[in-house]
């Protein structure tokens, strides 16, 4: 498993849990439940990763902080 770092919250204007990986730009997912979220979010990361080393983009070490829970 990779060790980002992920902050998940409820989003009052979408009626849904959003988990966002910051060490990855632009990498998020949402979720009807905080463990939704979370599956979907380290789906993202794969797949994010996927394609940054499909074009060749540097992927940035996970700095292994600590789940975030607002």
């Amino acid at each position: 498993m990779l060790k980002y770092e992920i902050i998940l919250y409820w989003s009052k204007d979408d009626g849904v849990f959003v988990a966002e990986a910051p060490e990855l730009p632009g990498c998020m997912a949402h979720g009807r439940s905080p463990s939704s979220a979370l599956k979907n979010c380290h789906e993202a990361i794969r797949l994010w990763i996927d394609t940054a080393r499909e074009f060749g983009d540097p992927v940035p070490e996970p700095k292994g902080r600590r789940l975030m829970c607002a």
